[in-house]
């Protein structure tokens, strides 16, 4: 039942939408219309992730308030009350970050699904008005063949997962007496390992069998479109961040 809601809401759409860029993009270059339905795709979850990322920037601008409160000696019940009050007044919703996060997920693991599982348009899977491309190129841009692993794209994955992850909202560090607090260690220990850990990770999986799972070419291009427009994405919030912060 819900592999039946999961390819009628999701995977079979993005799979046709997919099928027809390739008919439609010259020579058939399978990279280029992988690179559009990501962009796409994208674009359709921008006021979602945008939230998001304003409302992390959000949480950033109030820490020093918030150590405020936590340095003010009150009870547990009073800082309580005191932070949602200012969260109330600054119409902040720090939960709201991570439910819009959560929304996005289905749609990028789909996403991600169909390059994962090759690019392969079985008539089946495909809509009555939607037909199989006549010409189904490899070659991205008549240089890399996305069918199998490329070096290339798995270092430029990589490299595109560090910076994305060096433009992320920084984790707030206190300056009062609770700092080194589990959960700003831990909020540390995160952004650290998202930010030289993980790109390595990323291109050990993109191009090595990792666990035994072979990923395609066409996966990394996916993961390096989505870094770069997430890049994008984050450099236009910080230019947006003056605003936010006279807005707080």
């Amino acid at each position: 039942m819900l592999s039946n809601i999961w390819n009628a809401l999701l995977y079979q759409p993005l799979l046709n939408a997919l099928a027809f860029l390739v008919s439609i993009t010259p020579g058939g270059d399978v990279g280029v219309a992988v690179i559009i339905l990501t962009i796409l795709v994208k674009i359709f979850l921008f006021p979602l992730s945008q939230k998001s990322i304003e409302s992390q920037a959000a949480m950033s601008l109030l820490a020093p308030e918030l150590n405020k409160i936590k340095a003010s000696g009150v009870s547990k019940e009073e800082q309580a009350r005191l932070t949602f009050e200012l969260y109330k007044k600054h119409k902040t919703n720090p939960f709201s970050g991570c439910l819009l996060v959560l929304l996005q997920i289905p749609i990028i693991f789909a996403l991600y699904y169909v390059f994962f599982k090759g690019i392969n348009f079985q008539s089946e899977l495909l809509y009555s008005f939607i037909d199989v491309p006549e010409k189904i190129n490899m070659l991205f841009l008549g240089i890399i063949d996305i069918s199998e692993k490329s070096l290339v794209l798995a270092i430029l994955a990589g490299i595109s997962q560090y910076f994305q992850a060096r433009l992320m909202p920084q984790p707030a560090i206190s300056t009062t007496p609770s700092s080194g607090s589990f959960a700003e260690s831990f909020g540390k220990s995160m952004n650290m390992q998202m930010k030289y850990v993980f790109p390595i990770f990323i291109f050990v999986i993109l191009y090595t069998d990792f666990l035994g799972v072979s990923l395609s070419g066409a996966v990394a291009l996916y993961w390096i479109t989505n870094n770069i427009f997430s890049i994008g994405q984050q450099i236009y919030v910080d230019k947006k961040r003056d605003d936010l912060i006279i807005k707080l």
